[in-house]
């Protein structure tokens, strides 16, 4: 099974990583107090909801809804709820990486109440999606709309934090190459993914779905990152974590939940490295001075580089800059000038001949990224 941890066994030390791939048992805030500051790199929190229930829900035909009444969504008053959401939200601020984001899950009940919080606190709130089901629950009195949809915030640690993770490149090709809208569509958990105890019931009345945690993480992690879930349940953060090469670490008071989420991890069988390669932009990608290529002996000065069409031709300079004519400067200065315009990407513009051919330098500075890469 998963290895559990109790609060008392939880090493709080920078160096020490005990916790890392476990589900610590105990109150979300006196297990996040054990953790070392600045250690999680994303947090995904499905708190209580505090649905205020005012009684059983029942179909038309008088049957019974298996609907969200447990002591862990009850509170006494909204004063109470909001006390409860400070305090998990400053722990999680605390183990939060400066770079590091956290996303919160919630419904009309409590959604609203939570982002103010989070304002409050100075997280920095990049997005709201909404999360559209497929399947909702109908509304069974016909008094309001049917809820089809629930909220996540994804915020970083401040307004500052601008080195967070976002896989934008990935997400853009996974959505055929269309920029990844903040609106999702996902089925709510049913089928063989809900777990049912030897009763047949919902092991836990609020289980997110695999697809949904899958997107939240491909997007805002990479792998071996580490992701903390403060209201673990039934392990539907760890699970995909683990699947896709990721580390979690979960915080779960209830045993029924820890023994369901430990058999569920266990049986996960992680992606390979192929797999899990995520797709980058040409941002993403360490930069390379163009003096580099004469530094590494890829050119040499005294080169003659020319547009594509050979019109135009410059002489690579031993300090890496270019001279065309009475323009001398960068690739990019000198190739906008000779070209009447404000700016040019100087890495396609200037081509070499390598004896066979015209090629743009940029093929040069792939080989040199090639070469960091290996060295990293």
């Amino acid at each position: 099974m998963s290895a559990v941890l109790s609060l008392g066994e939880v090493s709080g030390r920078p160096e020490s990583r005990n916790w890392l791939n476990t589900i610590i048992k105990g109150d979300c805030v006196a297990a996040l107090e054990a953790l070392p500051d600045k250690s999680v790199d994303v947090i995904f929190a499905d708190p209580p909801y505090n649905l205020q229930l005012g009684g059983e829900l029942t179909r038309p035909d008088q049957s019974k809804v298996d609907a969200c009444d447990d002591h862990w969504d009850q509170f006494a008053s909204f004063e109470v709820y909001d006390a409860f959401t400070r305090a998990w939200l400053l722990a999680c601020r605390r183990v939060l990486k400066p770079n590091g984001t956290i996303w919160v899950i919630g419904s009309y009940h409590n959604i609203f109440r939570v982002g103010a919080i989070m304002q409050d606190l100075n997280f920095w709130i990049l997005n709201d999606i909404v999360w559209r089901k497929t399947n909702p629950m109908p509304n069974f009195k016909g008094r309001r709309f049917q809820n089809a949809h629930e909220t996540m915030i994804w915020a970083s640690r401040d307004a500052n934090a601008k080195a967070y993770t976002f896989n934008y490149e990935a997400m853009k090709a996974a959505n055929e190459d269309v920029q990844m809208r903040s609106d999702w569509l996902f089925p709510i958990c049913n089928g063989g993914e809900r777990l049912k105890n030897d009763d047949g019931d919902k092991v836990h009345p609020t289980q997110k779905p695999e697809a949904l945690l899958a997107r939240v993480l491909m997007s805002s992690t990479r792998p071996g990152d580490i992701v903390l879930d403060p209201f673990f349940g039934t392990g539907t953060t760890g699970a995909v974590a683990k699947r896709l090469g990721r580390n979690f670490v979960g915080i779960e008071r209830e045993q029924d939940y820890i023994d369901a989420a430990s058999a569920r991890i266990d049986a996960v069988e992680p992606l390979g490295a192929t797999e899990l390669t995520v797709m980058t932009g040409k941002k993403a990608e360490p930069r390379v001075a163009f003096v580099s290529l004469i530094e590494s002996g890829l050119m040499k000065p005294g080169t003659i580089l020319s547009d594509a069409r050979r019109r135009v031709s410059a002489i690579v300079r031993a300090d890496g800059t270019l001279v065309s004519g009475v323009e001398a400067g960068s690739i990019h200065k000198v190739g906008a000038r000779v070209q009447g315009l404000d700016a040019c990407n100087g890495w396609t513009y200037w081509h070499f001949d390598d004896g066979q051919s015209l090629k743009p330098i940029d093929v040069l500075r792939s080989l040199i990224r090639e070469d960091m890469a290996k060295a990293g």
